[in-house]
């Protein structure tokens, strides 16, 4: 890639949906969820390492992960570790990494990833990157990776295409809401809708740009003393003024604004693993769609179904269908499959701290 290329993996979030395993103390970016003896952020900074160096590798964390950060990417030099004091969305955070990557390189384009997502096609998504960051560079444009839908999914926002204006670049009509399954089929079968998988590529000028002309409170606060940043007093003054600007996700602020947003259809072997039933999609199954992550099971009249325990401990289950069973220390999950949408809001339900 481009010398000025500079990747940010946000990693920030909690991973509610993935409870129990995932906790506020722990959240799933940190967690070994495929079994492959590495986090999924590891596996994310792999993914660039081969392409970018260490030093144009940022991450942006809420504050009380930086601990982690550190531990499970210690090459990450410190000072590319971005900690917010508090969760305002995607909106401040991706301005706060514009104007701090500016400061560095007033020629540099940022390419924003999750730090969770599982891409089993890797040569074909950096090739994919490779043509977004040069047309991001030399047309100005926001650019956003989508992924072809092979199924009507309601969890995710979707990409609806206008013309093609380079090859396999798309100008974006506009952006939708996750949809009911019905508008989600009508989607697929309209055959110009995209996943919003959230990655996005754009010069660090032309985000501020946009941020200016589309979200100037936010860009204006975090803009007092830019001098701050690249230093030993970024921390300090990060606390200062993060708080004050609004919580909004970036596709509100600037993605659903801006008149120059283009995407690229993406086959890229991608999952978000956003829920047990996207990692039950992803791995191997046994002949009656099972997946076991256990030492020892006895699955009887069991299909369709994640089971999830520990080590050493047998689990014995009878009669279920597309269910998730996730045993873990001090919590319990057995839920359809077909629900999963709802652990979100069961989880806001729970009164005691320990065990979120």
């Amino acid at each position: 890639m481009l010398k000025n290329t500079y990747v940010a993996i946000m990693a920030g979030g909690v991973g509610s949906r993935f409870w129990p395993s995932s906790r506020e103390s722990l959240p799933k970016q940190f967690l070994d969820i495929l079994g492959v003896g590495k986090s999924l952020i590891q596996l994310t900074a792999e993914r660039f390492s081969k392409h970018i160096p260490a030093e144009n590798i940022l991450v942006l964390t809420n504050k009380s992960y930086v601990g982690l950060v550190k531990e499970h990417l210690p090459n990450i030099p410190e000072g590319n570790i971005i900690a917010e004091p508090s969760r305002n969305n995607t909106a401040p955070c991706n301005a706060l990494l514009a104007l701090k990557v500016y400061e560095k390189n007033k020629d540099a384009c940022l390419v924003v990833v999750p730090s969770d997502h599982v891409i089993l096609k890797e040569e074909a998504f950096i090739n994919n990157i490779s043509l977004a960051v040069n047309y991001a560079t030399e047309k100005n444009a926001l650019v956003t990776l989508g992924i072809t839908p092979s199924r009507p999914d309601t969890g995710y926002g979707y990409i609806e295409l206008a013309e093609e204006v380079y090859n396999s670049v798309y100008k974006v009509n506009q952006f939708k809401e996750k949809p009911d399954l019905t508008t989600a089929q009508s989607y697929l079968d309209a055959e110009n809708y995209l996943w919003n998988a959230g990655i996005f590529v754009w010069t660090a000028k032309e985000i501020i740009a946009s941020f200016k002309k589309n979200a100037a409170q936010i860009i204006s606060i975090l803009s007092q003393d830019l001098s701050k940043l690249n230093t030993t007093e970024e921390q300090t003054y990060i606390d200062t003024v993060y708080p004050d600007t609004e919580s909004i996700s970036i596709d509100y602020a600037i993605l659903e604004r801006a008149e120059n947003v283009y995407t690229i259809p993406s086959e890229i072997g991608w999952s978000d693993l956003g829920t047990w039933s996207s990692l039950h999609a992803y791995l191997d199954k046994d002949n009656s769609g099972n997946v076991a992550l256990t030492d020892s099971s006895i699955l009887q009249n069991v299909s369709n179904t994640i089971v999830k325990s520990y080590k050493d401990k047998l689990i014995v289950i009878d009669g279920l269908d597309d269910y998730m069973v996730i045993d873990e220390k001090d919590a319990l999950l057995i839920y359809p499959k077909s629900k999963e949408q709802e652990i979100k809001k069961v989880r806001k339900e729970i009164k005691d701290e320990r065990y979120l």
